[in-house]
């Protein structure tokens, strides 16, 4: 893990001086259209051929249950009292996404999870299941053979037990059919939303100035740092022709805000191009870590029409009892911070420590997440 944590950091401090250099990218991939989204289905059913790997029925009698309840519906009374002991059926949940402007008839994938103690679904056949949204109306029906990415194996008399990948969940391709419409209303009153997915009020300014430039003055309006209303045609062809030219438009988004992002179980940081740390000394526990910049001035060549400039040289020492010293030579980024304290050893808790005290003397320039 250190390893892989310092070749980050190193990664990234190489990647340092690409930090201002902003590129311009789709519409499509900055903002969202309001309106335009994905619905949840959700199902309960069972799964049934199981080769003995079922609900263990009398610790899950809610298959038992189901079972009865689903024979009854089929014109099957069991006699009263009748106790069922069911080895090839499992009690199941199905999960799928409606795209949208899904139409009935049209087919989706769906996926199928244990909600018993079903040793394996491998084999099994789901049995019609309605799938519901979140207003309790059914959205579709699912039904199909599953499809387990995992094998397992266990020696005879119950002896050792190998299992590869997971056995509880499948997937069943095209499993399920639309049978209800989610209706979306795009383009009501001649106006469409956009969304920007991170918002900025720099780059929500940017994408109206294009839009704007593009196709005329007052199309695109702002009405915060996240939506932009656009005015679009009335006629459902030329608008839907409109939205996928606009998607296309090429918008500059400003500069990323500093964030560093740490996972506190397992020591991994990410961060971004725009952290920056100023001069500052931290000490925690037996290690001590200072950061600091030199002036330095870039004299160019006689006659070569450069001019002098001052850059900032960054120091990193850390220090760790019993007198050990580690130097990193570099433009004062947390990345050769990040890189030196692994190369010592520190623990994920050290690192989480010496950022929290970084960022709260403010010396660390970043918003920084743990996670």
């Amino acid at each position: 893990m250190n390893k892989l944590l310092a070749s980050l950091a190193l990664g990234l401090g190489l990647l340092a001086p690409l930090a201002q250099v902003a590129h311009a990218e789709r519409l499509k991939d900055l903002v969202s259209i309001a309106g335009v989204r994905e619905n949840q289905l959700l199902g309960y059913g069972l799964v049934v051929g199981l080769d003995g790997s079922g609900d263990q029925t009398t610790q899950t009698p809610f298959t038992v249950q189901s079972v009865a309840s689903m024979l009854q519906q089929l014109g099957v009374t069991l006699p009263s009292g009748t106790s069922l002991q069911l080895k090839n059926v499992a009690a199941v949940m199905v999960t799928t996404s409606l795209p949208p402007f899904a139409q009935p008839g049209q087919q989706l994938d769906v996926t199928v999870s244990s909600l018993g103690n079903a040793r394996s679904l491998r084999g099994g056949t789901l049995l019609m299941t309605p799938l519901k949204g979140a207003d309790g109306q059914v959205y579709g029906m699912a039904q199909g053979n599953l499809v387990v990415g995992g094998v397992g194996g266990q020696a005879p008399g119950g002896g050792a037990s190998t299992v590869v990948n997971h056995l509880s969940v499948g997937r069943i391709s095209n499993g399920a059919t639309v049978e209800r419409a989610v209706p979306t209303a795009l383009g009501d009153g001649g106006q469409i939303r956009l969304e920007l997915k991170n918002a900025d009020f720099a780059t929500t300014s940017r994408v109206v100035t294009a839009i704007n430039e593009r196709y005329g003055a007052g199309v695109a309006y702002a009405l915060d740092g996240r939506v932009i209303r656009v005015t679009a045609p009335s006629a459902s062809d030329q608008r839907v022709t409109f939205i996928g030219q606009l998607e296309e438009l090429d918008v500059r988004p400003a500069a990323l805000a500093a964030k560093v992002i740490m996972n506190a179980r397992t020591g991994s940081v990410v961060m971004n191009q725009a952290v920056t740390l100023q001069t500052c000394a931290v000490s925690h526990g037996n290690l001590q870590v200072s950061v600091s910049a030199d002036a330095q001035v870039s004299q160019p060549n006689p006659l070569s029409g450069g001019q002098t400039t001052v850059t900032q040289r960054g120091n990193v020492d850390i220090q760790q009892a019993p007198g050990k010293v580690l130097m990193v030579q570099g433009g004062a980024q947390l990345a050769d911070v990040v890189k030196a304290l692994n190369a010592i050893g520190a623990s994920p808790q050290d690192l989480l420590a010496i950022l929290q005290a970084m960022k709260a003397s403010g010396a660390l320039r970043a918003e920084l997440e743990i996670i």
